[in-house]
């Protein structure tokens, strides 16, 4: 059977497995639309809360981007896992405790204010968006080569599927569905990882497999790889470096402040009966995401490997363009790879020289093509393009309903119209969902230029807002409404000042290229990495507002004592 067959089968039954799902998981009510009616069991929501947060950029991009970074990529599976980590000690319980819905009604009770609240709506939809372009990027990427569709054809395709479960099963079904989904997308990373890792080193565990010798030789598969990146002027695998240090460290905490105010995986801790189990749900899905991000660091290495020797078959060798494999083709055809013979010798001279280089590599498309370069048989090449999209639509459907909720429950029935019946509040929500769709299938097709490059800028949006003000209102007794609404405002304006001054480099990810860009930053801090400047802002600004405005009210100092002390933790119907 040929592959595009395999693909249509195997990408087909995973979207009737997820509309049969959401069929069966119709939401009922606003509890159960924005919070699954508050009672998933903590592994279950573990596993849902990993794939909610692994989106295409962990499925899809992450790999590719330590691929061509080395050891400098290490700043994403630091980072995110890191922040994860963040999320599950510092904010999950203690918002599970409160017992809301959102993030803005977190922030607007605590700090006692609908401007508040409204802030941080604004916020949450302005990363949310940035973030959910990115999700939309990966859906077309995969329809576009697998299924042999158009890249706009794609992700209006993309774009049905979160609408038809998203919009009808609220967070009762987008959490069933994301659970089915984790399944898929950790069984279309792990197993061509293992016979990738087979092939090159005879282990079937990639982990063990990136530290051990290459198959027949007592070269290990990273000198060797650091060999033949080395030999083309590529800076070595092993010790390449974004940046200097100060650069890594801001960049590897504004994804980890990002990740863990990123509101969409937040509201997942919402969805289980008790604080106990918000902590235990936490711990489960650090397990489910451990799988994948151990995974990822031998699946970046091995790609790189097999692309530079597919096209650089032995030292001083080129691949002639006309012998070219079939995967070559299949992904010209999708515009992510190119060839421009500038010497005319009509063979592919692939080097770290703009000047010199014929090959036009999207990382994106590493973890993708990866098993058509190794060989693999059709059903895990059609097993990887249902995962890819497994990631995006799951992460996507997480996001469009943070952003739905921001809308219909903060502000329609928080701010704007506090009398609407839980009928109407649900059919805005719905509402509200489907507008909210509908503009991130346009942003994905025409994506504004400070944002088409890099989901990193929805972290550092994240991080700069709402993250600040989650932690000062759960461990901050002090801090006031003027001094919260300021740091908010402040946060994120300073961030998207920094990367609108200097929005051209984020198309770019090799540091060499980027350096003759940097002469101007802050510190040398690139605008991906400046969320972290932009939280410490926020931070700052909050305190400096809140000493000379007037003292928290009594009430609300007796809320945030009550939320982090744990005797008395239980059910939210007891709040």
């Amino acid at each position: 059977m040929d592959l595009k067959t395999v693909t249509y089968l195997v990408v087909g039954f995973t979207f009737v497995l997820y509309i049969g799902i959401a069929i069966w998981a119709r939401a009922g009510s606003t509890k159960e639309f924005y919070v699954a009616g508050g009672g998933v069991n903590p592994v279950a929501n573990g596993m849902a809360t990993a794939a909610d947060w692994m989106s295409a950029a962990s499925f899809i991009s992450m790999a590719g981007l330590i691929g061509f970074m080395g050891y400098g990529g290490s700043v994403f599976l630091m980072g995110w896992t890191g922040g994860y980590v963040l999320l599950a000690l510092l904010l999950a319980p203690y918002l599970r405790k409160f017992g809301k819905f959102t993030v803005p009604e977190f922030i607007g009770e605590r700090f006692y204010s609908n401007t508040a609240r409204i802030v941080a709506v604004i916020c949450l939809i302005i990363a949310s968006i940035t973030y959910v372009i990115g999700q939309m990027k990966g859906v077309g990427v995969a329809f576009g080569r697998f299924l042999e569709v158009d890249y706009e054809t794609g992700l209006y395709i993309g774009m049905a599927i979160v609408f038809m479960y998203a919009v009808f099963g609220g967070m009762k079904g987008i959490t069933y569905t994301q659970i089915a989904q984790y399944c898929v997308l950790i069984l279309a990373y792990t197993i061509p990882a293992i016979f990738i890792s087979l092939q090159l080193t005879g282990h079937p565990l990639p982990q063990i497999g990136l530290g051990s010798t290459m198959t027949g030789t007592d070269t290990y598969l990273l000198d060797r790889l650091d060999q033949v990146v080395s030999e083309l002027g590529f800076s070595e695998y092993t010790t390449s470096v974004r940046g200097d240090t100060l650069n890594m460290f801001v960049y590897t905490l504004s994804l980890m402040i990002g990740t863990a105010g990123l509101p969409h995986v937040i509201i997942r801790f919402f969805t289980v009966p008790k604080v106990r189990d918000a902590r235990i749900s936490a711990g489960w899905a650090l397990f489910f995401i451990a799988i994948l991000y151990t995974t990822a660091p031998a699946v970046a290495a091995m790609a790189r490997l097999n692309l530079m020797d597919t096209v650089n078959p032995a030292p001083g060798q080129h691949l002639a363009y006309d012998e070219r494999p079939d995967w070559f083709k299949n992904w010209e055809k999708t515009g992510l790879l190119g060839f421009d013979d500038k010497n005319n010798d009509g063979e592919i001279n692939y080097t770290s020289s703009a000047a010199t280089n014929e090959l036009k590599v999207d990382r994106d498309i590493m973890v993708l093509a990866n098993p058509e370069i190794a060989q693999l048989p059709n059903w895990v090449i059609a097993l990887v393009a249902a995962g890819g999209l497994a990631a995006a639509l799951s992460t996507a459907a997480g996001l469009l309903l943070a952003i739905s909720s921001a809308v219909s429950h903060d502000l329609l029935k928080g701010v704007l119209m506090p009398s609407i019946s839980e009928k109407n509040e649900l059919m805005a929500s719905r509402i509200a969902m489907a507008f909210a769709i509908a503009f991130a299938g346009y942003l994905g097709l025409n994506p504004p230029g400070f944002a088409a490059g890099t989901v990193a800028l929805a972290f550092g949006l994240a991080g700069s807002s709402i993250f600040p003000a989650l932690m000062m209102g759960i461990f901050s007794k002090t801090i006031n409404k003027e001094g919260a609404i300021a740091g908010m405002i402040a946060g994120i304006s300073v961030t998207l000042f920094y990367v609108f001054q200097h929005k051209g480099i984020l198309f770019v990810s090799d540091w060499k290229y980027l350096q003759d860009w940097g002469s101007n930053w802050f510190f040398g801090i690139e605008p991906n990495a400046f969320g972290a400047i932009g939280a410490m802002v926020n931070f700052a600004v909050a305190i400096a507002i809140s000493r000379v405005t007037a003292e928290t009210p009594q009430h609300v100092k007796d809320l945030v004592e009550h939320v982090r002390i744990p005797a008395g933790a239980g059910d939210a119907q007891s709040h």
